[in-house]
């Protein structure tokens, strides 16, 4: 947990020392109550000293602004240096403090999410919003439940997977639906497929949607290749027409969905600090509190950035044990998703997101690449004067 490592206690007689000693800095405080049975006001902001002065400077009258002089007896906050930061270490704190409505307080919307019943006995694949311990395959998190949709509704194109919602009961006279007179479906309504079949179709959606699509277009690739080694290009030609097709829809889905209970990454951050980044792990969808590297520190250290992040990273390889049944488990992924998927989806993004990669070796993390990255969020922004001339490109 991100802890509100500063305090000052709040005297009205000497306000203007205590304004003083707040930094103009974004932060996450706590203004605590003087009476005990009172309860604490949680904020952010961007201005520290500035919305200090609102709130606890003598009020003018007549005003409607509210004024917690009266009330405060200190103040304690964490000074953040990203919204990233500032919205977890918010979350962290409201939810400890305001269990009944911590969600109202930090404005958390469930995750869009796609989901494949597995538990029932024909699945299918819809758009979804809550994370239930069911053991069904959740597949995001998307930006909006639009986006997913119309992501879901070309992806399924490619899977005769049932898209209805009425009870299957396997009946030959059924007169079943238009998906299956378009050969889009296996129709399991009146028994055109059986089980065994079915379940081999949902096992090709499930296993593309873990791979992000890798696993069909290694298919379709396949299937083109031995058509065209068995002569028969009309057949070659239809298998490539779909590849592109799989290669158009691919395209429009963000960079952000995984299978949720695999999603890891690394998300790099400034830190409040100067010269130094903060770096979040994702693991299964929970976001740990970060590893702040301290360049200036790091400069004088026998071991290298690459070894403190492969230290690091290796301890975080496992989804943390969060106290609780399956169901407060599910919630709290499904709160850390919202959070990771606000900050993914924002413009403009401040920081910048790495997840494994395949090596020989198995899956690991690009550490040169984040180490690139953290030099760029080091970098100081470029300012440049009204009239003076902007850089030319390069030549290559």
């Amino acid at each position: 947990m991100l802890p509100l490592d500063c305090g000052l206690a709040f005297d009205t007689a000497r306000d203007a020392e205590f304004f003083v000693a707040l930094p103009p800095r974004p932060a996450v405080f706590l203004i605590e109550p003087r009476e005990a049975a009172a309860e604490p006001y949680l904020l952010r902001t961007a201005d520290l000293r500035r919305r200090a002065e609102r709130l606890l400077l003598p009020a003018e009258a007549p005003s409607k602004r509210l004024n917690l002089r009266s009330f405060a007896a200190g103040v304690r906050y964490r000074l953040t240096g990203s919204a990233f930061e500032q919205s977890l270490a918010f979350y962290q704190h409201a939810r400890q403090m305001f269990p009944r409505r911590y969600r109202d307080l930090a404005r958390l919307r469930r995750p869009v999410l796609m989901k494949v019943n597995l538990a029932n006995e024909y699945p299918r694949c819809y758009v979804i919003r809550r994370i239930l311990a069911d053991n069904a395959f959740y597949f995001g998190p998307f930006h909006s439940r639009r986006g997913a949709e119309a992501f879901a509704g070309e992806f399924l194109n490619f899977f005769k997977v049932r898209r209805c919602q009425i009870k299957i009961r396997r009946d030959p006279e059924f007169p079943g639906c238009i998906y299956s007179e378009m050969k889009m479906c296996l129709a399991p309504c009146f028994a055109g497929c059986s089980k065994e079949e079915y379940n081999a179709e949902v096992t090709r959606l499930v296993t593309t949607l873990a791979t992000s699509g890798a696993a069909l277009e290694e298919e379709l690739e396949r299937e083109r290749e031995a058509a065209s080694e068995a002569l028969d290009y009309e057949r070659a030609s239809a298998v490539h027409k779909r590849l592109e097709k799989l290669a158009g829809v691919l395209r429009g889905l963000p960079g952000l969905p995984r299978q949720v209970d695999e999603l890891n990454a690394v998300v790099l951050q400034p830190a409040a600090e100067d010269g130094a980044v903060a770096v979040f792990g994702v693991r299964g969808g929970f976001i740990a509190d970060p590893l702040v590297l301290r360049f200036g520190e790091l400069a004088s250290q026998p071991r290298s950035v690459e070894e403190i992040l492969r230290e690091n990273l290796s301890a975080q390889s496992r989804a943390p044990e969060t106290p609780g049944d399956a169901r407060q488990m599910n919630e709290q992924r499904g709160e850390h998703l919202s959070l990771l998927a606000r900050w993914f989806y924002s413009k403009p993004r401040t920081g910048e997101i790495f997840f494994p990669q395949a090596t020989r070796h198995g899956l690991d993390w690009p550490y040169r690449r984040i180490i690139r990255a953290c030099s760029r969020i080091l970098a100081p922004p470029l300012v440049l004067e009204p009239d003076a001339p902007r850089p030319e490109p390069p030549k290559v």
